[in-house]
């Protein structure tokens, strides 16, 4: 069971190795990445059938019993992002023999990559609230080289704000940690569930909690601690900014779900009312930054700040359909992010530049892509019956029961403007002549670009199905939910595992 659980780990540090060593031939370091990514999402998707038989699945690594030894568990909303992630692992891999360099692989793009998903699968696997520190820290390092590969004046720029916004909320976590384990005397989250709600000391851990909610918001770049992510996701390579937009910010979302339901009681409490105004603004302040900005990859990227909003609303409502929705959105905003960072890719490719003011005529030169960017772009948006739709109704009907107004009103009304700011990309870059030429002068999509089409086709298609068939996907986020707000299956499996 152990090795169940850490193969999904293991492997992209393992592929890793060999992708180093052969950083001067960029074509066999591409494909150890590759299959070393196919080999992880085979692996992923054994545990999550494993999880889907059993409920949740824990190991104790080395062999000491929780809560003394390193803890990996899966449960049902685990299983399903470590899927998703080696999904987006598979997808990126593909896309970036079309686009890394010679110089960024012989700098060790694709080993850095494959460090990259090693520490979101680690966060996501791990039991242990210290070693959730320690994965976010592999995942900072790791991103922090893929920012800097290139060596431009803007992506140095962009890395240092990254970097130091992102070490701000680093200090705040480990605060965090060493004031909770300085009241509970553990830091495994099973354990901490018991000493936490047990505890003498309620007004000092808020306060823990208080440290936390910042912590994770900063990492998932909620309002108004965003502000490293629009400088920085516009500046490396497509295939970074890609994996960036779909994994990054949903390591902190991930963490808020897995801490304020397993650890510490958000319901009713002055934390829950922070998130909830925390979402709105968060929404609000992601849709304008994306109608101001004229670069696709900023468009893209408040974009990605809006849907953070969205996200972290299913928490603050903290009800079993919030939470589910929350779940399912994470799911497809995962996938079409990744989508729509690597469509941008392929327009500037076509088009010479990310400069909507600049660039056009993709809809005459290229119309099959043209209608696979708008499907993408109307799956972020929420146009029923595509995924996002299906996702925002169930935040918005959670809303409604709870009486926030305010908050389904702001989702309907951000949707909109989401659809707005796609228009924008696809008016301007589609329909607009190309203000250098004629569309018959664009590069058509030929041979050279099937590795960075099939994977955006790939994902376009299963984000279609997933709109059409909602059925399943719904139920495994409601088995998620149920299982974050029961977590009773969570701790009992964890603590009483000897093996």
């Amino acid at each position: 069971m152990s090795w169940l659980l850490a193969f999904p780990l293991l492997i992209p540090f393992i592929t890793a190795v060999p992708c180093y060593f052969y950083a001067e031939r960029p074509e066999m370091s591409a494909r150890i990445s590759l299959m070393g990514s196919l080999a992880a999402l085979v692996a992923a998707l054994l545990l999550f059938l494993r999880v889907s038989e059993d409920g949740v699945v824990a190991g104790q690594m080395g062999g000491w019993a929780a809560p003394f030894g390193i803890t990996l568990v899966a449960d049902m909303l685990s299983a399903i992002l470590v899927v998703v992630t080696a999904l987006i692992g598979v997808a990126v891999a593909f896309y970036a023999q079309g686009e890394i360099e010679f110089e960024q692989s012989q700098i060790g793009y694709h080993a850095i990559f494959q460090a990259l998903l090693g520490g979101v699968t680690g966060a996501f696997l791990t039991g242990d609230i210290f070693n959730l520190y320690v994965w976010f820290e592999v995942m900072l390092i790791a991103s922090f080289g893929l920012l800097i590969i290139g060596g431009r004046a803007e992506q140095i720029d962009g890395a240092v704000k990254y970097v130091a916004l992102n070490l701000v909320s680093t200090i705040l976590f480990l605060s965090g940690i060493g004031l909770l384990y300085g009241v509970t005397g553990t830091l495994n989250m099973a354990d901490l569930n018991a000493a936490v709600a047990n505890s003498e000391k309620q007004g000092l851990l808020s306060v823990i909690a208080i440290f936390f909610i910042f912590a994770f918001a900063m990492k998932a770049a909620v309002f108004p601690l965003y502000s490293w992510l629009p400088a920085a996701y516009h500046t490396p390579a497509f295939a970074v900014s890609a994996v960036f937009a779909a994994l990054l910010t949903k390591v902190g979302i991930y963490s808020l779900l897995r801490v304020f339901t397993l650890v510490f009681d958000l319901e009713g409490s002055f934390g829950q009312d922070l998130l909830l105004w925390a979402a709105v603004l968060t929404m609000l302040a992601g849709v304008a930054g994306a109608l101001a900005a004229t670069d696709i990859r900023k468009v893209l990227s408040y974009q990605v700040i809006a849907s953070i909003g969205s996200l972290v609303l299913g928490l603050a409502i903290y009800s079993p359909l919030a939470i589910a929705g929350a779940i399912f959105y994470l799911i497809h905003n995962m996938m079409v992010k990744g989508v729509l960072f690597m469509s941008a890719g392929v327009m500037t490719r076509l088009t010479g530049g990310s400069d909507l003011r600049r660039i056009g005529g993709l809809y005459a030169s290229t119309p099959v892509f043209a209608l696979i960017f708008l499907v993408a772009g109307f799956t972020l948006a929420g146009f029923p019956p595509l995924t996002g739709f299906w996702a925002k109704l169930m935040l918005v009907q959670a809303s409604l029961d709870a009486n926030a107004i305010l908050p389904a009103a702001v989702i309907l009304f951000v949707g909109l403007l989401t659809i707005w700011s796609i228009c924008k990309i696809w008016l301007d870059g589609f329909l607009t002549a190309h203000p250098e030429g004629e569309a018959e002068t664009l590069p058509q999509l030929g041979n050279t670009l099937i590795p960075l089409m099939v994977p955006i086709v790939g994902l376009v298609a299963l984000l279609v199905l997933m709109g059409l068939m909602p059925n399943y996907f719904i139920g495994l986020a409601q088995t998620a939910s149920d299982q974050l707000l029961n977590p009773e299956l969570y701790i009992d499996t964890v603590l009483g595992v000897s093996e």
